[in-house]
């Protein structure tokens, strides 16, 4: 019972954010465009400073 209430109370971590993203490519293409947004750092910046 508790596991689940940690699961659905614990923010989702970058690296989640990063395969969920890839994960929603259409075709090769959007997969190798994606894939440069994340090495960009598209999920790495920190929202709280606004960068």
């Amino acid at each position: 019972m508790f596991a689940n209430l940690k699961k659905a109370i614990r923010s989702i971590s970058a690296s989640e954010r990063e395969a969920a993203y890839l994960n929603e490519a259409g075709d090769r293409i959007d997969l190798e465009l994606r894939q440069r947004e994340v090495d960009r750092g598209l999920f790495r910046r920190n929202r709280n400073l606004g960068l």
